[in-house]
C-alpha cells in the first residue's frame, strides 16, 4: 500500500543536544556544566540567528549529561531567540509528573510567545526511575498511564482522572495554560514497534531515532504509524514525522570524518561498555558515512544529499540532528551549525518544497 504523507511547505532543520561533560578525548579537557551551559545557549542562539526551524535538549540524571531539567534551559533559551521552536528531546514521561511536565512547557511557551514543543519518550536510560521512586517492572504501563494523563491535561484545564500507578485528580484545573492550544506532543521512539502504533492511533506526530545501521529498515516503522493513524481515524495530513539522527558538517569531507570520530567513538564505545556492545571501529564509522548509512557526517553536499535520499525513503515532515556525540569543541559546533543554516537547510528546504509541489500533479498523472 502506498505511504499516504502529509503536504508540508519544506522540511523543518533543527538540532538536538544531550549537553554532555564528558573529556574530550583529544586533549583530555574535562568540560563543567557550567561551562558547557553557557555554551549551549550561544549554540541555541546561533541556530535561531541562522533561521533553523527548532532545538531540542535532552533529559539525563548522570554526571555525563549537563540538563536533567530541560525546560529550564529551554527557558533561558527563549529568552535570547525570536522564532525558533524550543523542545525537549526527551522528557522521560514514565519517570516525571505530567501535571508538572505541561506546567513547565506551558511556562516556557508563554516565556517564548507559543514555541516550545514536548517530545515524549521511555528514556535511553533507567536512572530516573529509581531517583523518582519509580518501579521499573512498570516500564511499559507507566508510560502509557502518564501520557494519557498528559493529554487529557493539554485538552482542558479542569481535569479528571484515575490510573493505578499515580494519585487520582478530581475536578483539579492545571494552570497556566500555554499560548498554543493544543501544546504540541510528540512521541519519541527508538525503534519499537508498540510505541509506534501507539503514536499513529492517538494522532500524535513521531520523532524516530535513526542512530545506527541503514535508516531503510526503518521504513516499516513508518508505514505501521501511519497504518495505525490510519485505521484510527485520524487525517493522514496530519500524522507528521521527524527523524533524529547523529551528524556534523565541515567544508571538507574528510575534515568533517576527522574532526567528529574521536568523539563519537569515545561516546559511543563508553555507551557500548554499559550495554554489552563492542568498541566502535573506524570501519564501522565509515560505513555509517555512506550515502546508506545512518550518519549525516561530511561537507555540506553530503549531507544534504543524504537527508534528501531519507526524505525519499521515509516523506518526513523534520529533521534534527545532534552534533554533539560525546564533547565536541565548542568552536567547531558553532562552524558545523553555521554551514547547516546557510548551506544544508536552505537547499533542503527547496528541495523538499519543490517534492511536494510536484506530488499532486504526479499524482493525478497516475
Amino acid at each position: 500500500m502506498a505511504r499516504e504523507v502529509p503536504s508540508f511547505r519544506a522540511m523543518e532543520l533543527g538540532l538536538y543536544t544531550f549537553a554532555e561533560t564528558t573529556r574530550d578525548p583529544r586533549t583530555g579537557h574535562l568540560v563543567s556544566a557550567e561551562q558547557r551551559l553557557r555554551d549551549l545557549l550561544e549554540e541555541i542562539e546561533l541556530a535561531d540567528q541562522l533561521g533553523l526551524d527548532v532545538y531540542g535538549v535532552g533529559e539525563h540524571h548522570r554526571p555525563d549529561y549537563a540538563v536533567s531539567a530541560p525546560a529550564v534551559v529551554l527557558a533561558a533559551a527563549a529568552a535570547r531567540t525570536k522564532r525558533i521552536r524550543l523542545t525537549s528531546a526527551v522528557t522521560v514521561l514514565s519517570s516525571d509528573d505530567p501535571v508538572r511536565v505541561f506546567q513547565q512547557f506551558a511556562t516556557l511557551d508563554l516565556l517564548s510567545g507559543g514555541r516550545a514543543e514536548i517530545m515524549a519518550g521511555r528514556g535511553s536510560f533507567i536512572e530516573s526511575f529509581p531517583l523518582f521512586g519509580q518501579d521499573l517492572n512498570d516500564y511499559d504501563e507507566l508510560f502509557a498511564e502518564k501520557l494519557e494523563l498528559l493529554l487529557k491535561i493539554r485538552a482542558g484545564e479542569t481535569v479528571t482522572w484515575r490510573g493505578r500507578l499515580r494519585a487520582p485528580i478530581e475536578d483539579r484545573a492545571v494552570y497556566p495554560r500555554p499560548v498554543q492550544d493544543p501544546l504540541p506532543v510528540w512521541i519519541a521512539v527508538g525503534g519499537t514497534p508498540q510505541s509506534v502504533v501507539r503514536a499513529g492511533t492517538l494522532g500524535l506526530p513521531l520523532a524516530l531515532a535513526i542512530i545506527g545501521g541503514a535508516p531503510e529498515r526503518f521504513a516499516p516503522l513508518v508505514d505501521l504509524y501511519h497504518e495505525a493513524g490510519r485505521e484510527a481515524g485520524h487525517d493522514p495530513s496530519t500524522l507528521a514525522v521527524g527523524l533524529n539522527t547523529h551528524g556534523f558538517i565541515a567544508e571538507r569531507s574528510q575534515d568533517a570524518a576527522d574532526e567528529f570520530w574521536p568523539t563519537y567513538a569515545e561516546a559511543m564505545t563508553r555507551l557500548g561498555r554499559e550495554r554489552g556492545w563492542p568498541p566502535t571501529t573506524r570501519e564501522q564509522y565509515e560505513m555509517l558515512r555512506t550515502p546508506r548509512g545512518a550518519l549525516a557526517v561530511g561537507s555540506p553536499q553530503e549531507v544534504i544529499d543524504k537527508i534528501l535520499l531519507q526524505h525519499e525513503i521515509f516523506g518526513h515532515q523534520r529533521c534534527l540532528m545532534q552534533m554533539s556525540v560525546g564533547t565536541m569543541p565548542h568552536d567547531r559546533l558553532l562552524k558545523s551549525i553555521e554551514l547547516f543554516g546557510t548551506i544544508v537547510a536552505p537547499a533542503v528546504r527547496a528541495a523538499t518544497a519543490a517534492r511536494e509541489v510536484a506530488r499532486p500533479a504526479e499524482a493525478a498523472e497516475r
